[in-house]
C-alpha cells in the first residue's frame, strides 16, 4: 500500500514591514563591497566604508525572501543596495 496523503503546497514568506524610511539618514554599519551590482569595477571593490553616512532613496523587497532592501544613496554619490543589519539611522 502506498501513502496516497496529497503533498503540502509550500507557502510564500509574508512580507516583513520595513524598519526604515524613505528620506531617512543612516550610517553604514560595515565595509560594503561590489557583488557584480556595479560591473563596470572590478569585483570586490570597496563601495561604501563603514561609518559613511547616507540617505535612502527607495524601499524595495528582495523577492525570493521578501526582506526590505535600502537603496541608499550615499555622501560620495554612490547609491548602494543594504539589507537592515548593513545600516542603522543617524540620530
Amino acid at each position: 500500500m502506498t501513502d496516497a496523503s496529497p503533498s503540502r503546497p509550500t507557502l510564500p514568506l509574508e512580507p516583513r514591514t520595513p524598519k526604515y524610511d524613505w528620506g531617512q539618514r543612516i550610517a553604514c554599519l560595515a565595509d560594503l563591497y561590489n557583488d557584480g551590482s556595479y560591473p563596470e569595477l572590478a569585483a570586490d571593490t570597496l563601495l561604501v566604508r563603514a561609518g559613511e553616512k547616507g540617505e535612502i532613496v527607495r524601499v524595495g523587497m528582495h523577492t525570493d525572501t521578501n526582506t526590505p532592501i535600502y537603496l541608499v544613496e550615499f555622501d560620495s554619490t554612490r547609491v548602494v543596495g543594504c539589507t537592515e543589519d548593513e545600516i542603522a539611522p543617524v540620530h
